[in-house]
């Protein structure tokens, strides 16, 4: 079978590098094109088939309102390049995965010329833009589900899904990071062997420019009456240190690194986090964390409350349906709240054994190991399912 993927992301990169690693175990005849970057360029070039990596995310990648705004004309090319290399490569199935501004493109192109549409990581049409789901609807064939409370939310809409697990477990057991101790770790990363705090401030432009100003507060206020510990910005692989020099200026307590999430995380005594994935890769790694999100400064908390409709802005807590950690939104998110509470997530023992055993929940209620290789299997029952009888 002939699988073309698209991921536009650094999480959606390497889940899609899983997949195809269970594609290809699972299909002695897997043959690969791909939108992506490193690690799913990496599993390809260990088996050789198909013809590879078409554009990497890193190069081009457009995030965001404004990016949008600003290279809309990059964007558009893009989707029209991905859009003529399908039908010039005749993939017996497109695979996107999450990266839903892009993706709902291509599903809609990829759907009437006839392709068979499996969108991996569903969009979060739960949280917010819920008419997205008419569109789920219309052009994807099957959608495979990441997160257990998504089970009764799509059978109610009547989008058809499959649930198996979510692939953070897997790629979380299986990074280096975790096995990889502390002094290999510093001597790597050239950062020095003092306490620190781990700083996630998301992956866009838009999120750096919101939240590393409030980060740094917080960092000056820490800093003033703890000189021995450190602030490390685990930053995403596709920024650069320009995104984050004009806010970390000259202090020398505040480190960035790049591309070492899981080990920042591991290895900190706590976690400040701008939501998203990486509050739940915070939880499944066990790192006591704090989240905060903000839209806009000019939205107030219960516009942005009403607005994502859902209880909880992190993955964690939904999954629990409860707040195993904190959350500030819009103007609740201030350095004066986040210090309130990191002195507690620091210093106070039993408040971080508690939130540890509500993680050990989420892990449990995610499922084990192996959700990768179930998805790749899943996905190759239904296609071949979906082939006429005598082919």
């Amino acid at each position: 079978m002939k699988y073309y993927l698209i991921a536009g992301e650094a999480s959606g990169d390497l889940h899609g590098s899983n997949l195809m690693k269970g594609l290809y175990a699972n299909d002695p005849e897997a043959q690969m094109r791909f939108w992506g970057g490193p690690l799913m360029d990496e599993v390809f070039r260990a088996h050789e088939k198909g013809e590879g990596l078409v554009a990497d995310y890193r190069v081009a990648a457009v995030m965001g309102v404004v990016q949008v705004v600003l290279q809309g004309k990059q964007l558009i090319d893009r989707i029209e390049r991905c859009k003529a290399d399908i039908a010039q490569w005749k993939p017996d199935v497109v695979i996107l995965i999450d990266y839903p501004g892009f993706n709902f493109r291509i599903a809609e192109y990829a759907h009437e010329d006839g392709f068979r549409v499996y969108y991996y990581i569903a969009p979060k049409v739960w949280a917010s833009r819920e008419g997205r789901i008419k569109k789920l609807k219309a052009w994807v064939d099957k959608l495979f589900i990441v997160f257990p409370f998504e089970k009764e939310y799509f059978s109610r809409h009547g989008v058809p899904y499959i649930y198996a697990g979510n692939p953070l477990v897997d790629a979380i057991e299986q990074s280096p990071a975790l096995s990889e101790t502390r002094e290999a770790f510093l001597e790597r990363t050239g950062l020095p062997d003092r306490p620190w705090i781990a700083l996630l401030a998301g992956s866009r432009s838009m999120e750096i420019r919101t939240m590393m100003p409030i980060y740094m507060q917080l960092a000056d206020v820490w800093h003033a009456s703890h000189p021995d510990q450190l602030f490390v910005v685990a930053a995403a692989p596709s920024r650069s240190l320009k995104d984050y020099a004009p806010y970390v200026g000259a202090r020398d307590y505040v480190k960035v690194v790049f591309g070492e999430t899981y080990g920042a995380l591991r290895h900190a005594r706590a976690a400040v986090i701008n939501s998203g994935t990486a509050s739940l890769e915070a939880a499944l790694i066990g790192t006591p964390q704090v989240v905060g999100y903000k839209l806009s400064s000019l939205i107030p908390a219960w516009v942005a409350h009403k607005f994502l409709k859902v209880k909880y802005i992190s993955l964690g807590n939904l999954i629990l349906d409860r707040l195993a950690f904190r959350e500030f939104i819009q103007s609740e998110l201030t350095a004066g709240a986040l210090l309130e509470e990191l002195t507690r997530l620091m210093e106070d023992e039993p408040y971080r054994e508690k939130m540890k055993a509500d993680y050990a929940q989420i892990r449990e209620l995610l499922g084990g190991s192996g959700a990768s290789d179930a998805v790749a299997r899943a996905m190759i029952e239904d296609l071949f399912a979906s082939l006429p009888q005598n082919v």
